[in-house]
């Protein structure tokens, strides 16, 4: 039985070091496949997964041995952190490794659906020619609106301020007179919503951000505003958002998570034709880059916990 399970895919130079040092199983299947999983985990000492993999009640309950749980990325919705704590399981996050990856998705989205211009590749081949209909906005001089300003949202910020974007974030965890606020502008939630040209979150899902963008919030947004969504799932009231784009109340709109990952027939069929939205499957913070510096960091964790170090 392996010491070590990876239920989820990780850079291969990683996985091998894993292997090199302790018997590891990694098979990016198991996460389909729970009753293999779980008898994959009778004698693992680690767990390491991405944003699928449930580490709660069943799957806790298969894994008697297991010390520490890995994670693949930096949220941690889809674990049980006080049935851990109460086990004595570590869970160790890749915290920043994937930063600068969720940033340029964040500003590309931002791009493509202020600009307008790629979307009619098909009919440009066949011979049209939609100049006036195709004359999109540019980024230089509009706001961008940071709900959440950590680590992610300040260097999204400073990539967009290079591009001529003015700065606004609201925050109600960092105290008013952090120094982190330098080059933003501090504002409440209603004022941000009024007042950004593109919107963008960066907040984990709690009960307190649960559906924070819901109708009411999507009303207050300012007509042709674009909204970005590469943090948590259930930030973002699906329904109410398929429904402002339809109305022509946003400019467009850009999820790269979801309620439930992957989507449903149904979940997925509030959004079919919308031509100003898109969807991408929980990738914004997953290139070649932070694949590796992601899989490297919690390998390192994972075998300094196992080694005691």
């Amino acid at each position: 039985m392996a010491a070590i399970v990876v239920s989820e895919f990780m850079d291969e130079a990683a996985v091998a070091r894993l292997a090199a040092r302790h018997d590891t199983l990694c098979d990016p299947a198991l996460v389909d496949d729970p009753g293999r999983l779980a008898a994959a985990l009778g004698d693992a000492r680690a767990l390491v997964v991405r944003n699928r993999t449930q580490v709660r009640g069943p799957l806790l309950a298969a894994a008697p041995r297991l010390a520490c749980v890995g994670r693949l990325g930096v949220g941690l919705d889809n674990i049980d952190m006080a049935a851990c704590a109460a086990r004595g399981i570590a869970v160790y996050p890749a915290t920043g490794a994937n930063d600068l990856s969720v940033a340029e998705y964040v500003l590309t989205a931002a791009l493509v659906l202020r600009r307008g211009a790629w979307s009619a590749t098909a009919e440009v081949a066949a011979g049209g020619w939609p100049r006036t209909r195709l004359m999109g906005r540019e980024l230089s001089g509009a706001v961008l609106g940071l709900v959440g300003f950590g680590a992610i949202g300040r260097l999204t910020a400073a990539r967009a301020a290079t591009l001529g974007m003015e700065i606004w974030a609201h925050d109600p965890h960092l105290p008013a007179d952090s120094a982190l606020w330098a080059g933003a502008r501090r504002c409440s939630l209603p004022d941000l919503l009024a007042g950004a040209d593109v919107v963008s979150l960066h907040v984990p899902l709690t009960e307190a951000t649960r559906h924070l963008i819901d109708a009411a919030a999507l009303a207050a947004m300012r007509p042709g505003a674009i909204l970005v969504n590469a943090a948590r799932g259930g930030v973002v009231d699906e329904a109410a958002l398929a429904a402002a784009l339809r109305a022509g109340r946003l400019g467009g709109a850009a999820l790269d998570v979801f309620e439930t990952e992957p989507l449903t027939a149904e979940a997925g069929a509030r959004f079919a034709g919308l031509a100003n939205l898109i969807l991408t499957p929980h990738i914004a913070g997953v290139t070649a880059e932070s694949n590796g510096r992601v899989s490297h960091l919690v390998a390192d964790r994972v075998l300094a916990h196992l080694e005691g170090e």
